[in-house]
C-alpha cells in the first residue's frame, strides 16, 4: 500500500472551516482532492461526506436540495458542480445558521465560475485551490519559498546540485498522485487516458461540445506553448478552428484546471507594457505527454526544456501561493519591445519580487536585464529580482538581485 502524503493545504483548510459558513477546495480532476478531504474530516465529530460522481446521490441531490443539505456538523460534498441546484440550498441553510464549519465543497471545475451555477455564496465562502502535488510535497518538506523572497533579508536553501537529468525527470513525472506512482511507460498510459476522458467527458459536457475532435487538436496545440504568450488567432489557425471557439475551448481547458492563463503586470509607468495572457499548464508531466516528450528526448533538446522548465518553476510558485504566509498573486511582463520577465510575484502591500528561469548552469549579468527594467518601473515597489537557474549556489549580482538554484523553490524551509 503506498504512502498517503500529507498536502500543505490543509492547513489552510482546517483554518478556513475555524472561521468561514462554507470552504470550497477545487482543482483538477485526480488532484487529490478527495484524500485532502478524507484527511480534513478525520477525528471531526458529526462530519459526512457525500460524492456527486455516485449516481444515486447525485439523483438524490438534484431531486431535493433542500434536505440533501440538511444536517447537523459538517458536510463535504464531493463534485459539487454536477449538482448546481445544491448553491441555491447550501446559501439557505448558511444564512438561517450563521455558524463557521457548516460546509466543505470540492469541485473539479470552477464552482461560482460557472455559467449554470447561481452566484449564491459571495461572502459565506472561502475558495482555496489544489494543484497536483509540490516538488516539497512529494518530498514532505513544506516549502518556504516565497515568503523567503519577500522577507527584508531573503536567506534561500540550495539543497546541493541538481543533476539535469533528474531536473528533466521531475518535469516529466508531474504531480498528479496517480502519475508519481508509475514508471515513465505507466504514466504516459494514466496521461493518454486523463486527457482523453477529461475532454470527452468534463469539457464536452460543461458546453455540450460534439466535435470533440477538435478539442483535443486544440488542446495539443496549446501543450506546445508552455509559459508562452497566448496567440489566440495563431492557436486557432493551428488546431483548424475558428478564433472565437478556440478562446471559447480555452476558456473550458482553464474551468477544469487543465491550464491557466497568467494576466500581463504593469502600472501607469508601464505604458509600453504588453496585456497579452501567458499560458501555464497545471501540470508539466502532462504537458511533456502532449508534446510527445520523453524524459530521454528532453535531455536532447533544449529548444523544448527551456518553455517546460519554465513553467515548471512557475507552476511551483502557484502552488506555493496556497499555503505561503505572504499573500500574492503571480503574473508576468513582458514590453512591447520585447523585454520581459518571466513571472512577477505581487504581494498584498504592492511589493514585487522578479522571477526569471534559466535552464543554464551558470548565470550572466545580462540576464538580468529584465529584472532591471522591472525595477526602474516598478520604482520602490520591487523588492528583489531572482533568476532560477541550474547550479548550485545562492550569488548576488547588484542591490536586491540574486541567483538561485532551482531547487531552492522546494528546499527552502
Amino acid at each position: 500500500m503506498s504512502k498517503i502524503l500529507a498536502r500543505h493545504l490543509e492547513h489552510a483548510v482546517h483554518a478556513a472551516l475555524a472561521d468561514t459558513r462554507v470552504v470550497s477546495v477545487n482543482g483538477a480532476r485526480q488532484a487529490g482532492k478527495s484524500t485532502l478531504v478524507h484527511a480534513v474530516m478525520k477525528g471531526r465529530r458529526d462530519a459526512e461526506e457525500r460524492t456527486l460522481d455516485d449516481g444515486s446521490t447525485l439523483a438524490a441531490a438534484k431531486a431535493d436540495p433542500n434536505r440533501f443539505v440538511r444536517h447537523q456538523g459538517l458536510l463535504a460534498i464531493d463534485e459539487v458542480q454536477r449538482a448546481p441546484e445544491l448553491m441555491l440550498a447550501v446559501k439557505a441553510a448558511v444564512d438561517r445558521e450563521q455558524r463557521p464549519g457548516q460546509f466543505l465543497l470540492t469541485g473539479s471545475a470552477r464552482v461560482l465560475g460557472l455559467n449554470s451555477l447561481p452566484d449564491a455564496l459571495v461572502g459565506r465562502m472561502e475558495t482555496l485551490e489544489l494543484w497536483p502535488f509540490s516538488q516539497g510535497e512529494l518530498e514532505s518538506r513544506r516549502e518556504g519559498f516565497i515568503d523567503a523572497a519577500f522577507a527584508d533579508e531573503p536567506t534561500f536553501v540550495s539543497g546541493g546540485t541538481l543533476e539535469r537529468e533528474e531536473l528533466v525527470e521531475r518535469i516529466c513525472r508531474g504531480g498528479f498522485p496517480e502519475a508519481t506512482r508509475r514508471d515513465e511507460g505507466r504514466r504516459a498510459r494514466f496521461f493518454a487516458s486523463y486527457a482523453h476522458d477529461l475532454v470527452d467527458r468534463d469539457v464536452s459536457q460543461l458546453a455540450d461540445i460534439r466535435r470533440r475532435e477538435l478539442l483535443h487538436q486544440l488542446l495539443k496545440s496549446v501543450a506546445r506553448l508552455p509559459a508562452q504568450l497566448l496567440k489566440t488567432e495563431r492557436l486557432a489557425s493551428d488546431a483548424g478552428v475558428p478564433a472565437t471557439s478556440a478562446e471559447r475551448y480555452l476558456a473550458l481547458f482553464e474551468e477544469v484546471f487543465l491550464l491557466k492563463r497568467l494576466q500581463a503586470w504593469s502600472n501607469s509607468a508601464a505604458v509600453r507594457a504588453v496585456q497579452m495572457r501567458k499560458v501555464l499548464f497545471v501540470d508539466t508531466g502532462l504537458c511533456a505527454f502532449l508534446q510527445g516528450r520523453t524524459v530521454k528526448r528532453l535531455l536532447k533538446d533544449d529548444a523544448a526544456l527551456g518553455p517546460l522548465l519554465e513553467n515548471f518553476a512557475l507552476g511551483e510558485l502557484a502552488r506555493q501561493l496556497g499555503w505561503a504566509a505572504t499573500r500574492a498573486t503571480l503574473s508576468h511582463f513582458r514590453t512591447r519591445d520585447g523585454v520581459e520577465v518571466d513571472g512577477v510575484l505581487v504581494a498584498d502591500d504592492g511589493r514585487l519580487v522578479g522571477v526569471e528561469v534559466k535552464a543554464a548552469e551558470t548565470v550572466r549579468a545580462e540576464d538580468f536585464s529584465g529584472l532591471r527594467h522591472l525595477a526602474a518601473r516598478a520604482g520602490d515597489r520591487f523588492h528583489q529580482g531572482l533568476v532560477l537557474y541550474a547550479g548550485n549556489a545562492v550569488l548576488p549580482f547588484g542591490p536586491a538581485l540574486q541567483a538561485v538554484p532551482l531547487g531552492a523553490l522546494w528546499r527552502t524551509p
